[in-house]
């Protein structure tokens, strides 16, 4: 074994133990039977309702337990729909809210709130809002459009 495989080995147990830890703190923070319900739903049907956050969030990953565990969220700043060869798919313009304002951690977070809604397959695009940028210092800010991985609009 090189030690790139024992660095890709520990990397993989490493994430797996950190999705663990992640899924165990959702469980214990939501009602499994109302996300279970929001997953299900198409969020077309969602869209002018009180339930398209939430059910946003239902769709995250491990990612979740971050912006819960600190006091942050997700808030909706528009959407359109998309329509390519009679299949309709959603682009959303989203910010942060709460704690997660100016974290140092936020270019993670805005990649993992990225990746894990654009792979349910109503949803095309994910871009954030140019106002998020406002929140961080210079040289946060030239951190995140430098390593974020995501497009502000």
């Amino acid at each position: 074994m090189t030690d790139d495989d024992l660095v890709a080995k520990y990397a993989a147990e490493a994430k797996q133990s950190l999705d663990q830890e992640a899924q165990k703190r959702i469980e214990e923070s939501v009602d499994p039977i109302y996300e279970a319900k929001l997953r299900a739903r198409s969020i077309f049907d969602m869209i002018e309702s009180d339930d398209l956050v939430p059910a946003l969030l239902a769709r995250l990953g491990s990612v979740r337990a971050a912006l819960d565990g600190h006091g942050g969220g997700i808030k909706v700043e528009s959407h359109v729909v998309l329509t390519v060869q009679n299949e309709s798919t959603l682009d959303f313009v989203l910010d942060l809210t709460g704690a997660c304002l100016s974290c140092g951690a936020a270019p993670g977070t805005l990649d993992g709130i990225k990746a894990d809604l654009e792979a349910d397959d109503e949803i095309s695009n994910i871009r954030f809002s140019s106002a998020l940028l406002d929140t961080f210092d210079e040289l946060g800010r030239e951190f995140i459009l430098a390593h974020g991985n995501v497009e502000f609009v």
